[in-house]
Order: C-alpha cells, then sequence, then structure tokens
C-alpha cells in the first residue's frame, strides 16, 4: 500500500536528507541518507514501514486505554518496567526544567503500605508495581509531571499493562514512608499491572467531538 506524499528535504555532508514527509493524516519526521543530492518533491512511498506502525500503534493506544483497578497476580518484566520508567524520563516539559522523580516500588509489603495510606487507592496493594511520582516546586511542575505520567501509562497500556492515577495533592503521609525529602511533592501513585479481565476496546463514554472542538472561534463546527 502507498499514499502519494511531500517529501521536504536538504543537502547535507551525508547527501540528502529527508526530514519531513506529509501526507493526509500523519506528518513523519525521519531521516534516510543515501548519496544522491536533490531538492524537495512529491513522490509515491510506502506506508508498511515501523515508523507508521508505531505511529498507528500510539493512536491505538490512546482510543483504547482504560482505569484498571485489578491486577493479575504476575509480575510485570523487568524490562517493561525500565521502559515505563523511560517514558516518564523521556516527556518534554517546560523550558526542559524535569521536575519528576520516580520511585519504583514493587516491595510487596511497601505496596501494601501505600494501598492502605493512598484512601482511593486500595488496589494498589495487589499490584505488583506501582511507581510513586514526586515532583520539585516550579510553576510548570502539575504540568509538567502529568504529561510524564501519561506517557508512562500509555507505554505500558501499549504492552497490555493496565494502571491508574491514584491520589492528587494529597499524599504528603507517603513522603517519610518512602523516604523522600519534604520539598518533593507526590502528585500521585501509579500501580502498574496485567488486566485480571480484558478491557478496552475503544468503548468509551465521551461527549461528541462537536461539543467540545471548534474550528477557527468558538462555537464554529470543527467536523
Amino acid at each position: 500500500m502507498a499514499l502519494v506524499c511531500i517529501i521536504y528535504a536538504r543537502s547535507s555532508n551525508y547527501g540528502k536528507e529527508v526530514i519531513e514527509v506529509q501526507h493526509f493524516e500523519f506528518v513523519f519526521f525521519f531521516r534516510i541518507r543515501y548519496g544522491l543530492k536533490g531538492v524537495a518533491k512529491v513522490a509515491t512511498i510506502p506506508i508498511e514501514t515501523e515508523k507508521v506502525r508505531y505511529i498507528m500503534e500510539v493512536f491505538d493506544a490512546v482510543r483504547t486505554v482504560l482505569a484498571v483497578r485489578q491486577f493479575q497476580d504476575k509480575p510485570v518484566p523487568e524490562p517493561i518496567v525500565q521502559q515505563i520508567v523511560e517514558a516518564g524520563h523521556l516527556t518534554a516539559s517546560s523550558r526542559n526544567g524535569q521536575p519528576w522523580h520516580f520511585i519504583v516500588v514493587d516491595d510487596k509489603e511497601m505496596l501494601r503500605q501505600l494501598g492502605t495510606l493512598a484512601q482511593t487507592g486500595r488496589y494498589i496493594a495487589q499490584a505488583p508495581l506501582a511507581i510513586v511520582a514526586g515532583m520539585e516546586h516550579s510553576p510548570f511542575a502539575v504540568s509538567d509531571v502529568s504529561r510524564a505520567i501519561q506517557s508512562m501509562i500509555l507505554t505500558a497500556w501499549a504492552q497490555g499493562i493496565g494502571s491508574n492515577w491514584v491520589g492528587f495533592d494529597n499524599l504528603k503521609h507517603i513522603n517519610p514512608v518512602l523516604g523522600i525529602p519534604e520539598e518533593i511533592e507526590i502528585l500521585s501513585i501509579l500501580p502498574f499491572g496485567y488486566p485480571v479481565e480484558a478491557i478496552g476496546k475503544g468503548q468509551k463514554k465521551r461527549k461528541p467531538l462537536s461539543e467540545i472542538a471548534h474550528r477557527e472561534r468558538w462555537n464554529q463546527p470543527f467536523v
């Protein structure tokens, strides 16, 4: 399968580098190095590439992700744990401040303790893993760390692992339990694990897009 794309290119010491490809639905940023020099042109390229599949998988994760509060008694493999944490680490932040700290907890007794202390997250106790998301004081901290949290949740979901956001501005009593300095505020605790039952499939209760999306001006239909 192929689509007609507009390819934007520039010359470099390596020859031509394709730096942007646009077609009807996606914008891709990637580089292809080869020995011929060239200019921007219209071309037909195959879309069955790893890049395309990856972009489609990201949207699929957003489309299907749901809160998970019941977990199988099954550990999350360490490579996936590292990938989840790295997803938070790589998230963009205002002025590149990176005001986050992630405490990874898989000790069963500590998970039980966190489940007791977090009033809205008793189910943390049955999860095989939790990540405590702390933040340094910054005007942008809540926004930045929230973005990192969503990155971790979506990365986990893409691997078949569910999660949910526990707590918000009410977790100060957790600091001494995990040895977290007072100046670090805990924004959330994220339990992670394989869901007890299959969920998702894109079935969500959402307002109609026409109710919340506008084009150019308020109340002008987006679609």
